[in-house]
């Protein structure tokens, strides 16, 4: 018998080329996946999906960051907003007896 899991959120982070707050947004989102089932997309704003993005959402810095396709932040990421948001909403990853996350998770 298999128990029923939630599904990961998903993170978009929609970045710019030499953005420093981008890259501060992936190295906490990812290190928040170790402890939530989150799944974290990087998508650069030169690609037509980030331009679409962009364009829908219209944030005023980089990055924008949106979860399950809904704005949640632009600019440098919100650490409080995001841990109680996480709180909220998403599934602890559980470990097995091997210590091996069971939480799907990627990056790119």
């Amino acid at each position: 018998m298999t128990t029923p899991t939630a599904p990961a959120l998903t993170v978009t982070v929609v970045t710019a080329n030499a953005c420093h707050h981008c890259h501060d947004a992936i190295d906490v989102l990812m290190k928040n996946a170790l402890s939530y089932q989150i799944d974290v997309r990087e998508v650069p704003s030169s690609c037509a999906e980030g331009r679409e993005l962009i364009a829908t959402h219209r944030p005023p810095m980089s990055p924008l960051v949106l979860i399950n396709g809904e704005y949640f932040s632009s600019g440098r990421l919100p650490r409080k907003k995001l841990r109680d948001y996480l709180n909220a909403h998403a599934t602890p990853v559980v470990v097995d007896s091997d210590l091996t996350p069971q939480a799907a998770r990627h990056h790119g």
